[in-house]
């Protein structure tokens, strides 16, 4: 349900954090078209996984910092000094496998380019190109994973990518902007619906 907080009506995940108000308030849901963010929000819903999203939010600039801006064709060419400096970052989540995992990704991430064009080009696709406007009237109505997730992840792990479960899949769509699941209660839900997004380099 949505929750009102400092004067405006939010979806209630981020009636209580500034950090997560801030996301929710100027990014959540937005359609994004540039490959390089595509890519962050990839990496960084990959990173969530068992963790909390403020976590991450927090973790973001570090991040950024960490992996070059998240320049998939940097990434792609980690290797194993690369991989002992992540291992040492603080800053980030410092888990091997997901440390490996963006790595993996990124590469995977290059070889759609390839072929598609642009990662947007790819993963819109899913939707038709067209950002899917769900009208939920409470938190509790909104899905974890759906068919479109269900066939992003399946096409993402046939081309290599991990950490691209359903779930996380469906994260990456709600960030994006490929579905508005902003609440209709909520002050974005209609700003959301109406926007574009940024465009594709």
């Amino acid at each position: 349900m949505a929750k009102r907080s400092s004067g405006l009506t939010r979806c209630g995940w981020a009636a209580d954090e500034p950090l997560l108000r801030e996301y929710h308030d100027r990014e959540w849901g937005v359609p994004e078209h540039d490959d390089r963010r595509l890519f962050e929000f990839l990496v960084l819903d990959g990173a969530q996984a068992g963790l909390s999203w403020v976590t991450i939010l927090r973790k973001r600039e570090n991040y950024r910092r960490a992996f070059h801006g998240f320049d998939p064709d940097k990434v792609a060419r980690y290797g194993s000094r690369d991989i002992r400096r992540l291992l040492g970052d603080s800053g980030i989540v410092r888990n091997r496998l997901k440390i490996a995992s963006t790595i993996g990704n990124a590469k995977a991430f290059l070889e759609v380019q390839e072929a598609f064009g642009s990662f947007n080009e790819y993963v819109w696709m899913f939707v038709e190109g067209t950002p899917r406007k769900n009208r939920w009237r409470a938190m509790s109505q909104i899905p974890a994973r759906t068919g479109q997730s269900d066939a992003m992840s399946r096409d993402l792990r046939g081309r290599g990518f991990s950490f691209v479960g359903s779930t996380i899949c469906y994260a990456f769509m709600q960030a994006a902007g490929l579905v508005n699941d902003h609440v209709v209660g909520c002050f974005r839900y209609e700003a959301v619906a109406r926007a574009r997004g940024s465009r594709s380099r």
